[in-house]
């Protein structure tokens, strides 16, 4: 999943960025040009980072994929860290000359990776239009495609059934707004019981800030201007961080201490949190656990539908014309809905394209599984993060902002007039 459950630090973040950009010129001349075998054969290195289900499901294609493609091998070997560990992972590679031919990189990441010229450009190699509009974002940068679309999620609001019924509130429905979220959190919140009505994570990495745009977004705003020379937040950002100050002010929100939102999730799992916004990802533990729940919209200033996607890529690196055109063949091949569809049931995506939400075999999934018909519906307003190399330093001060605020050690307009100057200071340099 794109940004979910992520670990990495900030710091961790912005020190990788750097060494992709010195590591252009380390890497100028990669690895030595064996495109392919003596038998014709292409050989693929795929660094997919996956565990588990997900494991599961790409070894799954990858053996389809090599038994009906003769003369490409993709070779699945996952690269030896998850994920989560992947952008350090390759960017050392690329330090080193040694890197994989494909990669399972989070969106975020795409555009600090990019500077690197190993980075293969797509543009004009995939079906792009055939993708939902924020996965096609997702991997556009300066207007180039530079990797295909590998997850696809949506952001939605996640209720626990007994709980509203036992507070008397009524259950929350498409079009409510943050008014609505505010009233019902405090409604749900329950000290002597040790209930929360809502929560939101608290240690400002990415976690913590992906969740704040879809407000900035309803609100007119957006994470940087049209130019890119300055926030695109800072005239509607002190209303976004105010709905947090009132949760916290309610003592309705349950701030997670920890990277990686593990916690808070399992607060809510445990029955003791109301609603929570969270991604497609969640459902099955939520079944798994026998929870009543109930999915809708996220709430909106406006009444009117907005959300985040955060798509992870496949990004393809350039080791000679003959493994790049291989690479392409493969990523293109799992974008297909016949692929699509066994990637998004066993391993946890929304459908990459229109085409494949419309399988039968998709529908009964979606029919089978409570509350993902919403997020699906989702993708039809959904936004990304800009794909520009300077997010990582946005989102870092961004998320120092919204620590503060949910913490009380800010007021919303302090806490954002700091996190605006620092963030303008990034953008001012040229990029």
């Amino acid at each position: 999943m794109s940004q979910h459950a992520r670990n990495l630090s900030r710091r961790d973040v912005l020190r990788a960025a750097a060494a992709v950009a010195a590591a252009g010129t380390l890497s100028a001349c990669g690895k030595k040009d064996e495109d392919q075998g003596a038998d014709g054969v292409v050989t693929l290195d795929l660094w997919h980072g996956q565990v588990d289900l997900g494991k599961a499901a790409i070894d799954s294609l990858i053996t389809a994929f090599n038994q009906s493609h003769p003369k490409i091998k993709v070779v699945g070997g996952g690269g030896g860290v998850t994920a989560d560990s992947m952008l350090q992972k390759v960017t050392a590679g690329l330090a080193a000359g040694s890197y994989p031919d494909i990669a399972y990189i989070f969106g975020s990441d795409l555009a600090s990776l990019t500077k690197s010229p190993k980075v293969a450009d797509l543009t004009g190699q995939l079906k792009i239009d055939d993708y939902w509009p924020a996965a096609k974002d997702a991997v556009s940068v300066k207007e180039k495609v530079r990797a295909a679309p590998a997850l696809l999620d949506s952001l939605c609001v996640v209720y626990n059934k007994k709980l509203f019924a036992a507070a008397g509130v009524a259950a929350p429905k498409a079009g409510w707004t943050w008014d609505d979220f505010v009233a019902a959190a405090k409604q749900l919140t329950n000290p002597a019981k040790g209930i929360f009505g809502t929560g939101w994570p608290g240690v400002g990495d990415e976690d913590t800030v992906w969740r704040i745009w879809p407000m900035i977004w309803d609100l007119g705003g957006d994470v940087v201007s049209g130019d890119g020379k300055k926030v695109g937040f800072d005239s509607v950002g002190t209303k976004a961080l105010e709905t947090l100050d009132r949760l916290r002010s309610d003592k309705s929100l349950y701030v997670d201490p920890k990277p990686g939102s593990e916690q808070l999730y399992q607060v809510f799992l445990g029955g003791r949190m109301g609603m929570v916004a969270t991604g497609p990802w969640q459902l099955p533990e939520l079944k798994d656990n026998g929870l009543e729940y109930g999915v809708v919209p996220l709430p909106s200033y406006s009444g009117k539908p907005m959300t985040i996607s955060g798509p992870d890529t496949w990004t393809i690196f350039d080791n000679g014309k003959a493994k790049v055109k291989a690479a392409t063949e493969f990523v293109t091949w799992l974008a297909d809905p016949a692929q699509d569809i066994q990637w998004d049931v066993k391993g946890g995506s929304l459908p990459i394209t229109k085409a494949t939400a419309e399988l039968p075999q998709w529908k009964k999934h979606s029919t089978e599984t409570n509350g993902l018909e919403v997020f699906v519906t989702a993708l039809d307003t959904a936004k990304v993060r800009p794909t520009i190399s300077t997010y990582p330093q946005i989102s870092e001060h961004m998320g120092q902002a919204i620590a503060a605020v949910l913490l009380g050690k800010q007021s919303p307009a302090d806490a954002l007039k700091q996190a605006v100057d620092q963030c303008n200071q990034v953008l001012a340099v040229p990029n």
